[in-house]
Protein backbone atom coordinates (compact mmCIF):
# COMPACT_ATOMS: atom_id res chain seq x y z
CA UNK A 1 0.00 0.00 0.00
CA UNK A 2 1.19 3.61 -0.84
CA UNK A 3 1.53 6.00 1.95
CA UNK A 4 -0.83 8.81 2.16
CA UNK A 5 1.42 11.16 3.82
CA UNK A 6 3.92 11.12 1.27
CA UNK A 7 0.91 11.66 -1.41
CA UNK A 8 -0.95 14.68 1.04
CA UNK A 9 2.56 16.56 1.87
CA UNK A 10 5.32 16.02 -1.10
CA UNK A 11 7.18 18.50 0.28
CA UNK A 12 7.96 16.43 3.19
CA UNK A 13 11.24 14.10 3.21
CA UNK A 14 11.94 10.50 4.62
CA UNK A 15 15.49 9.95 3.55
CA UNK A 16 16.77 6.25 3.50
CA UNK A 17 20.26 4.92 3.10
CA UNK A 18 22.37 1.79 3.73
CA UNK A 19 25.22 2.70 6.23
CA UNK A 20 28.47 1.60 4.70
CA UNK A 21 30.44 -0.56 6.72
CA UNK A 22 29.73 -1.72 10.31
CA UNK A 23 27.33 0.18 12.97
CA UNK A 24 26.68 -0.57 16.61
CA UNK A 25 24.72 1.02 19.18
CA UNK A 26 26.45 1.21 22.65
CA UNK A 27 24.78 2.49 25.56
CA UNK A 28 27.79 2.53 27.60
CA UNK A 29 30.04 -0.27 27.00
CA UNK A 30 26.98 -2.70 26.58
CA UNK A 31 26.07 -3.18 22.93
CA UNK A 32 22.63 -2.98 22.11
CA UNK A 33 22.80 -3.67 18.45
CA UNK A 34 25.47 -4.68 15.75
CA UNK A 35 24.84 -5.32 12.08
CA UNK A 36 26.85 -4.15 8.35
CA UNK A 37 22.94 -4.14 7.51
CA UNK A 38 21.68 -0.60 9.16
CA UNK A 39 18.91 1.38 6.86
CA UNK A 40 19.43 4.91 8.38
CA UNK A 41 16.28 7.22 8.00
CA UNK A 42 15.77 11.10 7.72
CA UNK A 43 12.83 12.90 8.35
CA UNK A 44 12.22 15.95 8.06
CA UNK A 45 12.00 17.30 11.82
CA UNK A 46 13.24 14.59 13.33
CA UNK A 47 16.99 13.40 14.36
CA UNK A 48 18.70 10.49 12.13
CA UNK A 49 17.08 6.94 13.05
CA UNK A 50 19.04 3.77 12.27
CA UNK A 51 16.92 0.55 11.62
CA UNK A 52 19.08 -2.69 12.38
CA UNK A 53 17.83 -6.37 11.56
CA UNK A 54 16.22 -7.64 14.01
CA UNK A 55 18.97 -10.54 14.17
CA UNK A 56 21.46 -8.31 15.17
CA UNK A 57 19.91 -6.52 18.47
CA UNK A 58 19.68 -7.70 21.40
CA UNK A 59 16.33 -9.07 21.57
CA UNK A 60 16.70 -10.83 24.53
CA UNK A 61 16.90 -7.44 26.60
CA UNK A 62 13.30 -6.64 24.66
CA UNK A 63 9.84 -7.14 25.32
CA UNK A 64 6.68 -5.98 23.24
CA UNK A 65 4.74 -2.96 25.15
CA UNK A 66 1.19 -2.29 24.53
CA UNK A 67 2.23 0.96 22.58
CA UNK A 68 1.92 1.70 19.10
CA UNK A 69 1.86 4.83 16.69
CA UNK A 70 0.97 5.82 13.23
CA UNK A 71 3.29 7.62 10.75
CA UNK A 72 0.97 8.46 7.44
CA UNK A 73 4.30 8.16 5.60
CA UNK A 74 6.09 5.06 6.96
CA UNK A 75 2.80 2.96 9.12
CA UNK A 76 2.06 1.87 12.16
CA UNK A 77 5.15 1.34 14.71
CA UNK A 78 5.17 -1.16 17.54
CA UNK A 79 6.77 -0.82 20.56
CA UNK A 80 9.55 -2.76 22.96
CA UNK A 81 10.62 -1.77 26.51
CA UNK A 82 13.65 -2.78 27.44
CA UNK A 83 15.17 -4.71 30.24
CA UNK A 84 18.18 -3.41 32.40
CA UNK A 85 19.51 -5.39 35.44
CA UNK A 86 17.75 -1.92 37.66
CA UNK A 87 14.33 -1.55 35.83
CA UNK A 88 13.03 -0.68 32.56
CA UNK A 89 12.98 1.53 29.98
CA UNK A 90 9.40 1.71 28.32
CA UNK A 91 9.20 2.09 24.35
CA UNK A 92 13.05 2.20 23.94
CA UNK A 93 12.97 0.91 20.41
CA UNK A 94 10.02 0.14 17.97
CA UNK A 95 9.81 -2.11 14.71
CA UNK A 96 7.75 -1.03 11.20
CA UNK A 97 5.46 -4.40 10.82
CA UNK A 98 3.66 -3.55 7.58
CA UNK A 99 5.45 -0.38 6.37
CA UNK A 100 4.00 1.68 3.34
CA UNK A 101 5.53 0.78 -0.22
CA UNK A 102 8.09 3.94 0.03
CA UNK A 103 9.46 1.90 3.21
CA UNK A 104 9.10 -1.65 2.76
CA UNK A 105 12.73 -1.67 3.67
CA UNK A 106 12.53 -0.64 6.88
CA UNK A 107 10.06 -3.87 7.77
CA UNK A 108 10.77 -5.66 10.68
CA UNK A 109 13.90 -3.19 11.45
CA UNK A 110 14.30 -2.08 14.95
CA UNK A 111 14.76 1.27 15.81
CA UNK A 112 16.02 3.22 18.68
CA UNK A 113 14.41 5.41 20.43
CA UNK A 114 17.67 7.64 21.04
CA UNK A 115 15.81 10.57 23.24
CA UNK A 116 14.98 8.24 25.72
CA UNK A 117 18.63 7.12 26.54
CA UNK A 118 21.28 9.12 28.30
CA UNK A 119 24.17 8.21 26.68
CA UNK A 120 23.27 5.60 23.77
CA UNK A 121 26.25 6.12 21.13
CA UNK A 122 26.19 4.76 17.52
CA UNK A 123 29.52 4.35 16.44
CA UNK A 124 31.15 3.15 13.01
CA UNK A 125 33.70 0.17 12.94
Amino acid sequence: MRSPGHREHPEHHVNERHVPGRLRALLGADVLADSDDVIEVDEDGNPPRYYFPRDNVRMDRMSASDTRTYCPFKGEASYFTMEFLDGQMPDAAWTLKQPYDEHADLKDRVAFYSEKFDDLQFKRG
